[in-house]
């Protein structure tokens, strides 16, 4: 299958590791211009590097960008359009927020969790829309949390705001149709990133069991019997933001090997 992503300016948020790295590189390997973002300089020169080893694509390149400041975004949008001219694909991510219960929060934590988890994708979208807008076409895909289909334990910030995505991802989906603006939420399940380690870590100290011993549970869950790769979770995203994609949107996916058993 032709993905028609050959030489397309893509922009992919918080990737210089985890899920938006795994991304980045299959982007690169379909022969997409890719720009690569995340707050530390040291780990984007890093994955830079090593995408382009990977995809022998030497058209990778970083912005050093926070995600919860407006005036960053607009500067990596506006990097993207001096590069290549235009963004056909905005991939939004973002690490998650802090785990814990109602009652483990104060204001200030829900406000940040809000910045990072939800107003920082809206901005993104805002800065790319008149690129997109201007050639009639894009993509646009939202990258959230199995908690889009079925709450987390343990887990309430990312239920709020990972959910507030799915709605805007659906209200954009009308909005942008006739501009052919295509755009898609996608939520992990249990992938084998730094980031579900470190959950694993806390939810095992939690219940006196060892890491090992807590991955080895989750697994009996999963149908699939194991966790899944990022490069597993990133071809989906790819191909949901390719051209091969023409008439998926205002979608909300899990990748997540059947665990999530909600409908």
């Amino acid at each position: 299958m032709d993905l028609q992503l050959q030489d397309k300016s893509v922009i992919v948020l918080a990737s210089s590791k985890g899920l938006g790295k795994a991304i980045s590189t299959e982007f690169a390997k379909e022969g997409a211009k890719v720009l690569i973002s995340s707050r530390s300089e040291e780990e984007l020169e890093k994955a830079k590097a090593e995408i382009q080893e990977v995809s022998g694509n030497k058209y990778v390149e970083y912005q050093v960008c926070d995600v919860t400041k407006k005036d960053d975004l607009v500067q990596l949008v506006q990097k993207a359009i001096e590069l290549h001219g235009t963004v056909d694909v905005l991939i939004n991510n973002a690490g998650g927020p802090k785990a814990g219960t109602f009652d483990d929060f104060s204001d200030q934590d829900w406000q940040n969790a809000f910045e990072l988890n939800l107003l920082s994708f809206t901005r993104a979208i805002r800065e790319v829309l008149p690129s997109m807008r201007a050639k009639q076409s894009g993509r646009i895909v939202n990258i959230a949390s199995s908690s889009i289909k079925q709450t987390l334990d343990n887990l309430i910030l990312s239920n709020t705001f990972r959910s507030g995505i799915v709605g805007l991802s659906k209200s954009l989906s009308q909005e942008l149709a006739s501009d052919n603006i295509l755009i898609n939420t996608v939520g992990p399940g249990r992938i084998a990133t730094d980031r579900v380690a470190s959950l694993d870590e806390k939810r095992a100290a939690q219940l006196g069991l060892s890491p090992v011993e807590l991955r080895e549970k989750t697994e009996q869950s999963i149908p699939l019997g194991r966790y899944g790769e990022p490069e597993e979770f990133a071809k989906a995203v790819v191909f949901l933001a390719s051209g091969a994609n023409t008439y998926m949107t205002g979608q909300a996916l899990v990748v997540d090997g059947g665990l999530v058993k909600a409908l």
